[in-house]
């Protein structure tokens, strides 16, 4: 633990002092990436503050949606889902699962951006699913 900051000293220099002190015995000589530059945008695009953030977040497979956009992915995986599905049964229980959870949503309307989706006609799907079925 590093040691208090004794009274009548300015805040601004005992950090630094620390720092200098740290420096001076090694702790920083080892870090990964030392002496490289940052990284900058392959792309093209302007600075981003929060790069560091979305590097974070890529690295470690996480992705935060607004509810809403995270459904509407939701349900078009579902209908991906339904349509490589082995049998019609599988097709149904698909397609309710995510009918249910969009009506929640109708009914209780997260914040975010609007849903734009209404339930799937179970049947519109399925009779879709059989005819691409009957195709091969």
């Amino acid at each position: 633990m590093t040691e208090r900051k004794p009274p009548g000293v300015d805040f601004e220099s005992w950090v630094d002092k620390q720092i200098r002190d740290a420096d001076a015995r090694g702790a920083f000589a080892e870090l990964p990436g030392a002496g490289k530059p940052l990284p900058s945008e392959v792309d093209g695009t302007t600075y981003d503050e929060l790069w560091w953030v979305k590097r974070k977040m890529a690295r470690e497979g996480f992705s935060v949606l607004p509810p809403t956009l995270a459904l509407r992915r939701e349900a078009e995986d579902a209908l991906e889902a339904a349509a490589k599905a082995p049998s019609e049964r599988v097709v149904r229980r698909i397609v309710e699962e995510i009918n249910v959870k969009i009506r929640d949503v109708m009914f209780r309307p997260p914040p975010g951006p609007p849903l734009g989706l209404k339930p799937y006609d179970v049947e519109a799907v399925v009779r879709q699913w059989r005819e691409r079925r009957a195709e091969r």
